[in-house]
């Protein structure tokens, strides 16, 4: 059974009318088009629902697809969709993550472990003499005002490559801004050695989210 994980190819498709192709009736189904992005990666999960129930996205290590918890049968028509500000939230801290590797990379870092949860956000890199944290938001502020395009393709051997224009690549199965305009907030807030790493400590938001705010969440 194919399942086409659309979070993939597309991070602002939030919404949309698909079938359940397998469940077992009673704890978990999947659907045939999925936009729920699972937790991996250092990304949290998405907030779903399936109909008007509410459901968890998670991978299932024996079949590879992303299933969520609820009966449901085989062949229902659902309409499916995500949290969309939670979605750029979670996709505007996973680029940021990867444009703070790139500043590391700048410094001649090699990184070590990332988390783009919010506020848990952060790049560790092998221990090194830490940089002044202006550097870092120096690279980091330019190529947001250059405005890089974020674009994924496959390598040679399969793996998905997320780009930051010619800045930077790495293997990624997270989603991501279409490009670095789209970053608002984006701040490196600390920079400390910690049990033999270099943690870089950043905060980041999504542009349209961020202009939409509301004065009691802005």
């Amino acid at each position: 059974m194919v399942q086409h994980n659309l979070y993939l190819d597309d991070t602002y498709l939030t919404e949309l009318d698909t079938e359940i192709v397998a469940s077992d009736g009673r704890t978990w189904a999947a659907t045939r088009d999925n936009i729920f992005h699972p937790q991996g990666g250092g990304q949290p999960a998405d907030r779903a629902w399936l109909g008007e129930q509410e459901v968890r996205p998670v991978k299932d290590h024996d079949s590879g697809l992303v299933v969520v918890d609820g009966a449901f049968a085989v062949g229902r028509r659902v309409r499916a969709r995500v949290d969309r500000d939670l979605r750029l939230l979670h996709a505007a801290l996973h680029t940021a993550g990867h444009l703070v590797e790139a500043a590391g990379r700048a410094e001649g870092w090699t990184m070590a472990a990332s988390n783009h949860f919010p506020g848990q956000a952060k790049v560790e890199f092998a221990l090194v003499e830490a940089a002044a944290p202006e550097s870092l938001q120096e690279f980091v502020d330019r190529a947001i005002a250059d405005d890089l395009k974020v674009a994924a393709d496959l390598s040679g051997d399969g793996h998905r490559i997320v780009r930051l224009g010619d800045l930077h690549a790495a293997p990624c199965g997270g989603t991501h801004v279409g490009s670095l305009g789209d970053l608002a907030g984006v701040r490196i807030t600390a920079v400390k050695a910690r049990k033999g790493r270099t943690r870089v400590s950043y905060t980041a938001a999504h542009a349209y989210t961020a202009a939409h705010a509301s004065p009691e969440t802005s």
